[in-house]
């Protein structure tokens, strides 16, 4: 079940844990697992967009946004529990898909000349890309790996 005040996690067990060094939105180094990275990634997005202007073009990209952020953890959570190395590395691909989405729509939005929703924009897409590098680096190294 997630709740907005934390993450509490739908899978009872281990989650495989990849940890990377990152700066949160709020500007405090902290390292965080990859699991609990997209899962922040997609709650931020949701919190940026109850925030949007609501206009006809934004609502519609608002919706493919909010879909695509989430799909970036849901097809880590998938990759995660993967049989192969072929099939981690398809949903590692799905990821990073969708995090390039996630990075288009954001351009897309509309905000109004609002700089503070602008300065959340730039972060989001920012991390966005972060994730395009992190799962470029994972599929280069699990393809290294399996030759």
């Amino acid at each position: 079940m997630f709740c907005h005040s934390g993450f509490v996690s739908l899978f009872p067990g281990k989650i495989p844990s990849t940890k990377f060094q990152i700066t949160k939105l709020m500007g405090t180094a902290k390292t965080y697992d990859l699991h609990q990275r997209t899962y922040s990634f997609a709650h931020s997005i949701r919190d940026f967009a109850r925030n949007v202007p609501k206009d006809i073009c934004n609502i519609e990209d608002l919706k493919q946004l909010v879909r695509s952020s989430g799909s970036v953890g849901a097809n880590y959570i998938e990759a995660n529990e993967s049989l192969s190395d072929k099939d981690f590395i398809y949903r590692i691909k799905i990821c990073r898909k969708e995090a390039k989405e996630s990075a288009y729509w954001l351009r897309l939005i509309h905000l109004f000349n609002d700089a503070e929703l602008e300065h959340r924009r730039k972060k989001l897409t920012v991390e966005a890309s972060e994730f395009v590098k992190i799962f470029s680096t994972i599929i280069q190294n699990r393809r290294t790996k399996s030759s």
